[in-house]
């Protein structure tokens, strides 16, 4: 059988290292080997890598690290790099495997530094976690400023000296079997207590603490810093805070667009409600809303007078104005360029028909609303991720908890967007569109909606559609939230083998939808019933209380043009029909 014999450590060793190129290769290939164990890591070769080091960079040093991080190093090998800085040394000590005995010959040449990376790792074996525990004493010290030793440590001194007992001498700690760890009164630390004992500052406070411990020795700190404070909060005197100043409403500003409507440049109101809104679109962008006489003059480039916008929030800029514009053209090419114009509060004689102020309270329940449906969508979407298992295999259990999660962030999304209609109806800013609304359609939708609740509370639901053909006049969205909140708030008080029948009509131009009250709501009718206080909520009720919904409902009736009677026996909803009133809606209703 022939013998072979791996010559790359010769091969490495006769090469040129004289140049930097050349160093650079020899350390490279010399850590290479060693690392895989296909050259001995004897002294000589680890003095060869310590002269070579001289002439290596550091990037280069901390490449070689990172790949011998991977591999199986011996003791001697680790040890060299545990002699380098700290960035090039931590991925060795994080990574490698040794044995128990050359982790604890290792430990006394590590520094402090290196010592803390092992503290980290929980592979390693007990006997050198032990033998970590024993360097503690001397790597949580801060070293000794020669400067505060010789300038402020003396006096502190001499005074403990001549004012402190003598103390017996405490014997000397016996170190871990198989540690060599030096003893703290032979390394040049100092406690961080003596180097904060030897400011002047703190010197005076300690002298006045033993002053005041001599005079009344049953005083306690605690209780002296206490009283302290109470002294300083009872003496102290509090100035008057500075008067707010009553928000001023700006009279007029000058605007100007861009090409496509956008508004680029304000002046004489606060820039930031108006900036970035279109005048080619009359919907509501943020807190503004420009009337629809300005987006038909845009789209024709032609100039317009006496516009409404209507802003929101609490700046200058917000409440009611009156708009006025021309069409800007390049004089070389005849581009359009965009609108420029003024804008004015309106006159005592002018009255904003289809635009009133908005609330100040509605505002702000609008942007409470904004801010708990963000964080309500995410629980949701994260408890679908779970029950649906696209992150990984769940186990039922918590399957079951996050489809209860899930259930539970739409009942709240629910009451939240109840909260967001509710805020736009008292701001005047409820969004209704023209529709015709068949009425059997949406109730089957509805009852078919709420079989699972009806159901679990063992009640019936009975559709008798009367007029099959009535039609409402309304919007569709609106309408069949409306019918659904109130037919949810009428089967969660149903009791078991409960009868909730829903007749249709039709009289005096109204759909009206009679609905048969439930015996578990309370007996009392009109004002006190509809209060969302009301003391005598049902036992699963929605969320936010049978109050605030049939309240809620009555509201969305009078958008609509219509209302909701609450009599003993039933409750009754009346709503414009579509065939004698056409696409009519009562958005605009005088309230």
């Amino acid at each position: 059988m022939p013998v072979r014999f791996d010559d790359s450590l010769k091969t490495v060793l006769s090469a040129d290292m004289a140049t930097g190129f050349g160093a650079q290769s020899a350390w490279r290939q010399l850590v290479d080997l060693m690392g895989r164990g296909r050259a001995v890591a004897d002294e000589s070769a680890i003095e060869r890598l310590r002269v070579l080091r001289e002439a290596v960079p550091a990037s280069v040093r901390a490449a070689s690290a990172r790949a011998l991080a991977f591999a199986s190093p011996g003791a001697a090998l680790v040890g060299f790099f545990a002699e380098d800085e700290l960035a090039i040394a931590a991925p060795v000590l994080r990574m490698v495997t040794l044995p128990a005995a050359d982790w604890l010959g290792l430990l006394p040449r590590l520094s402090p530094t290196g010592r803390s990376v092992l503290r980290h790792r929980r592979d390693l074996p007990a006997e050198v976690a032990r033998g970590l525990q024993s360097f503690g004493a001397v790597d949580f010290v801060l070293p000794q400023p020669e400067l505060v030793a010789e300038t402020f440590v003396e006096p502190v001194v001499e005074t403990v000296v001549e004012s402190a007992p003598a103390v017996e001498p405490v014997p000397a700690p016996v170190a871990t079997p198989g540690v060599v760890a030096a003893p703290l009164s032979e390394t040049p630390f100092m406690a961080l207590g003596d180097i904060a004992r030897g400011l002047p500052v703190v010197a005076q406070a300690f002298r006045h603490i033993a002053a005041e411990r001599s005079s009344d020795p049953a005083r306690f700190e605690i209780s002296d810093l206490v009283a302290r404070i109470d002294a300083f909060n009872r003496d102290r005197v509090i100035p008057p805070a500075p008067p707010v100043a009553p928000r001023v409403e700006a009279e007029s500003f000058r605007f100007e667009t861009d090409a496509s409507g956008v508004i680029r440049w304000i002046e004489g109101v606060t820039r930031s409600p108006l900036v970035g809104v279109s005048l080619a679109h009359a919907t509501r962008q943020g807190d503004a809303q420009v009337d629809g006489v300005v987006a038909g003059a845009f789209r024709r480039r032609s100039r317009f007078g006496d516009a409404r916008l209507q802003v929101g929030g609490q700046s200058d800029a917000a409440g009611a104005w009156r708009m006025s514009g021309i069409p800007a053209f390049d004089h070389d090419s005849g581009r359009f360029t965009g609108m420029r114009g003024t804008a004015r509060r309106p006159r005592a004689d002018e009255v904003a028909e289809r635009m009133a102020a908005t609330s100040p309270v509605s505002d702000s329940l609008r942007q409470l609303v904004h801010e708990l449906r963000t964080p309500t969508n995410a629980i949701a979407g994260f408890a679908e991720l779970i029950e649906t298992e696209l992150l990984g295999p769940v186990s039922p259990t918590y399957r079951e908890r996050a489809t209860a999660i899930r259930t539970q962030a739409g009942d709240l999304l629910a009451a939240i967007d109840d909260l967001d209609t509710a805020a736009r109806i008292e701001g005047h800013a409820l969004d209704l569109r023209p529709t015709i609304v068949p009425v059997v359609p949406l109730l089957e939708r509805v009852v078919r909606d709420l079989a699972p609740l009806a159901s679990l509370r063992g009640a019936t639901l009975l559709v008798d559609p009367g007029s099959s053909d009535c039609a409402i006049a309304g919007d569709d969205r609106v309408v069949e939230r409306l019918v659904g909140r109130l037919l949810a708030a009428l089967v969660s008080a149903c009791g078991q083998g409960e009868r909730i029948g829903i007749a249709t009509g039709t009289a005096a131009g109204e759909v009206s939808l009679a609905f048969d009250r439930p015996r578990a709501l309370p007996a009392h009718a009109g004002d006190t019933l509809l209060s969302i206080d009301a003391e005598d909520e049902i036992e699963g009720a929605p969320l936010l209380g049978t109050g605030f919904t049939l309240r809620l409902v009555q509201n969305l009736a009078g958008e609509l043009g219509g209302g909701l009677t609450i009599d003993v026996n039933r409750l009754t909803l009346r709503l414009p029909s579509a065939r004698d009133r056409g696409l009519g809606q009562a958005s605009d209703t005088v309230r």
